[in-house]
């Protein structure tokens, strides 16, 4: 899998939102100065954002986007399958090697892990919604289940240990 643009600054983009909640709209641009993006991107991920009902726009002097929904209620697979348009691209199906290979009716020993990797990724980006990212890295990390390799002499105990997976 590879992490788009459109995905990444679309997760950026809805967790500004998520942050600022219950300060009403903020434009587009606004988004795109502060965190920033170019002002297109911006404006065409919180079209798509919108679309998938993720935003909500408002009109006039003070309109702007704001979230729809509370942040414990998006998934970044939300996100990301809006501004994307999907989480993992199945070449088998988007884009076949030969027709007579990759189609369904063919026998493919490759497939089912392809859809299984694709079921997997999906998964985990269910299960993190934009609340868990409102935090400091090391509570996300420990909200999302991953763990850091520990600072030689700070006494935790290794990740391995705690039966956690370990980022390099």
């Amino acid at each position: 899998m590879r992490i788009t643009t459109l995905a990444e600054y679309g997760v950026i983009c809805a967790l500004h939102l998520a942050r600022r909640c219950d300060e009403g709209p903020i434009t587009g641009r606004v988004i795109a100065a502060q965190e920033r993006l170019p002002v297109d991107y911006v404006e065409q991920i919180l079209l798509r954002l919108r679309r998938a009902s993720i935003v909500r726009s408002t009109r006039g002097a003070r309109g702007g986007y704001s979230l729809a929904r509370a942040p414990e209620d998006v998934s970044l697979r939300d996100v990301i399958a809006a501004s994307e348009l999907t989480t993992f691209d199945l070449h088998c199906t988007t884009h076949p090697v030969a027709e007579e290979r990759c189609s369904a009716s063919h026998n493919c020993s490759i497939r089912p892990v392809w859809m299984l990797l694709q079921q997997k990724i999906d998964d985990v980006l269910e299960s993190v919604k934009l609340s868990d990212l409102m935090h400091d890295e090391v509570i996300v990390r420990a909200r999302v289940g991953v763990a850091t390799r520990p600072v030689p002499g700070s006494g935790e105990a290794p990740p391995a240990v705690r039966g956690l997976p370990v980022l390099q």
